[in-house]
């Protein structure tokens, strides 16, 4: 069974970087302001090739969600969600809510990133409802 693990370039290593230094940085356009999520050489928005790497709030809302209950890999047992979460910066990520599920719907929830170590001690960003 397949284990989930991060796909690396060279434009990914200062954001694992900053996972694992809990604080997630993410490429902040130098032209438009624009966040680059993934990041990558140029801004989608002005294709400014200008950047720098600028912490993120740590705040979103949920935008969809899902409940998985077949096992597709090793390091996930079902069951599990999965929830594509809008930051507060623009960009739109899909991981994991922990803690508590909501009550009720999940779209429009309020959440913090938090980090937790996965099964080969790799900080992984996650989500949990906002207080």
């Amino acid at each position: 069974m397949a284990r989930s693990r991060a796909v690396m370039s060279i434009y990914d290593q200062p954001m694992w970087k900053s996972i694992d230094a809990g604080k997630w940085q993410l490429q902040q356009c130098d032209g438009c302001g624009a966040y680059r999520y993934p990041p990558g050489p140029v801004c989608d928005k002005c294709l400014s090739m200008d950047s720098t790497w600028r912490d993120l709030s740590g705040r979103g809302k949920v935008l969809s969600w899902v409940v998985f209950h077949r096992k597709y890999l090793s390091d996930y047992e079902p069951p599990y969600n999965a929830v594509a979460v809008q930051l507060a910066e623009g960009p739109i990520v899909v991981t994991n809510l922990i803690g508590p599920e909501p009550e009720g719907g999940w779209i429009g929830r309020d959440v913090e990133i938090c980090y937790e170590p996965d099964a080969e001690g790799h900080t992984i960003p996650r989500v949990k409802l906002a207080n």
